[in-house]
Parts: C-alpha cells; structure tokens; sequence
C-alpha cells in the first residue's frame, strides 16, 4: 500500500510540472499583452471566482497590492449582494472559471458591461459564456488532474497561480516596482527584516 502511496505521490507531480511546462508553450503573447496594458493602467482591480479558483484569485489580489496596484478579492456571493458597487470605469474585474459556466459568476458580467469596466476572464472553455463576454481571455488547457480521482483542483489550480505569478512579474518589469518600494509596506516577517536592514 505504502509503494502504491508513493507512486501516486510522484505521478502527481510530474503530471503539474508537464502542465506547467506546457502553459508556457500555448500561452497566448497578445491576450496576455492587453491583460497586462489593462492592469497596469487600472485604477482598482477585483478578482473574483468560486471555490479552489477563488483561492488563486484571492492569492493574486494580494500579489497585486504587494506591487502597490490597487486591489481586492471579492467572493461572488458578495459582488452580486451589492459588492460590485465597488467596481468602477475603466476598473478591472478577474474572474477565473476553467469551465467558464459557474453561475455564481454569469450576473457579474452585465454589471462590468454597465459600468464600463475591464473583464478578464481565465478559463478553458473559450466559448463558454464567460469566455465570450470577456474583453480579454487568458487560456489555460488542463491535460490530466493529478489526484488519482481525477476530480481534484490540482493541475488547473497550478496552472492558474501560474499564470497570475506570470503577470505578476511581468507588471513588476511594466511598473520599475523595485524591492525598496516593498520594503516600506513589508515591515513583518523575515522578509521585511531582510529588505529593512
């Protein structure tokens, strides 16, 4: 039983390394491109999702204050309960379905249409609702879950973080963010004593 544990083990992860491997090969340099002129030049930025995505979209709202670009996690059964009032013109809302049909997401998409805001939405299902009303689609292809069910969010979660770690980066580079400008809002932790020596 313990070798059957252990072969799972290591199957799950180079099933994530190819899927990792593989984003950097079919991302899409032009969707990703406007994605990153949309963030930098945003006001606010929401992200918003269900479930294991809303993680990696809550996780990427951090990322994104931690660069000092204005943003928020927003769980859908808030933004449909009066949240969205926080949207604005020219904002930009994130949302991450990889099958582009979660329900709790569909009545945000005519509130960004109505408000003048910026929908980026990553999926897999490009012609899903989702996918056809967003301004700028970020494409994942999810090969294999790495659980043994095959049920998991595993692989699509990777991928997903992945691609937010991208363009995390990648507006690191756009914006000149430098490692004294996070110093000063990261006193806590090993990190902040580090960059505050």
């Amino acid at each position: 039983m313990k070798n059957k544990c252990w072969i799972a083990a290591i199957e799950s992860l180079h099933i994530e390394m190819n899927a990792l491997k593989s984003l950097s090969e079919y991302m899409d340099k032009e969707s990703f491109d406007l994605a990153l002129d949309a963030l930098a030049s945003s006001n606010k930025i929401i992200t918003c999702a269900s479930g294991t995505s809303g993680i990696a979209a809550k996780k990427f709202a951090h990322s994104l204050c931690c660069i000092e670009r204005s943003a928020m996690f927003m769980p859908p059964c808030e933004a449909v309960h009066g949240g969205l009032g926080a949207l604005k013109k020219e904002d930009v809302m994130v949302m991450v379905s990889r099958g582009g049909k979660t329900s709790e997401l569909l009545p945000v998409i005519d509130v960004c249409n109505k408000k003048g805001a910026v929908l980026i939405v990553v999926t897999e299902n490009l012609d899903s609702l989702l996918g056809k009303n967003a301004d700028i689609v970020l494409p994942i292809k999810i090969e294999k879950k790495s659980d043994p069910t095959g049920l998991m969010a595993t692989s699509s979660f990777m991928v997903t973080v992945a691609l937010f770690d991208a363009l995390l980066s990648a507006l690191i580079v756009r914006t000149g963010y430098t490692r004294e400008q996070f110093g000063l809002i990261h006193p806590g932790g090993a990190v902040g004593q580090l960059l505050n020596k």
